[in-house]
């Protein structure tokens, strides 16, 4: 993303209230992520739990109707997604406890209907699983509060505790429970 320059600046404060609303209305109509941020800043009606509610369902719909000659292929395919609509989310709104609350929806999918999947021999899913596992760890401790970890706390620790009693190697090295300080 390009920084904005001085002399940009000083050129958007010349323009006109109606030249800025058509500039405004073209750069939207090309971009729809552009268009979801301004819907999401500027409208009233559209809320982080209607936001929320949007991507979830896209992220349940990728996951849940994931076909393909190979079933753990296209789980693997998405969930990359998946995690692409997370980091969507997440430039729309900038809010870090419901971008974790997604991670852990997605995680909540994957652990109760697919977790078969992981047994077999094509690993992406696996390992795209596990570390998605340990970026929503990484991403609480980082960015919430104490008293979320414990909240979270034992969701985790019972996913962590499905991905360890496999037979297969974890692909990235994961703790044996979520630590809360």
């Amino acid at each position: 993303m390009p920084a904005v320059s001085s002399a940009f600046r000083q050129a958007v404060k010349k323009l006109s209230d109606k030249e800025k609303e058509a500039i405004i209305l073209k750069a939207a109509r090309r971009d729809a992520e552009l268009y979801d941020l301004l819907s999401y800043e500027i409208l009233e009606e559209v809320t982080l739990e209607e936001v929320y509610e949007q991507s979830a369902d896209k992220i349940h719909e990728l996951l849940i109707h994931a076909t393909g000659r190979s079933l753990t292929k296209a789980l693997a395919k998405a969930l990359r997604k998946a995690i692409k609509e997370i980091a969507r989310f997440k430039r729309i709104t900038k809010d870090q406890k419901a971008e974790v609350d997604l991670h852990l929806y997605t995680l909540r999918l994957i652990f109760s209907n697919f977790t078969g999947q992981f047994d077999s021999y094509y690993k992406g899913f696996y390992t795209a699983t596990a570390r998605l596992l340990l970026r929503t760890m990484q991403l609480i401790r980082k960015n919430l509060h104490e008293d979320y970890h414990l909240e979270y706390k034992s969701e985790l620790d019972e996913f962590l505790e499905q991905m360890h009693s496999r037979k297969k190697p974890l692909p990235v090295t994961l703790p044996q429970e979520f630590e809360v300080e």
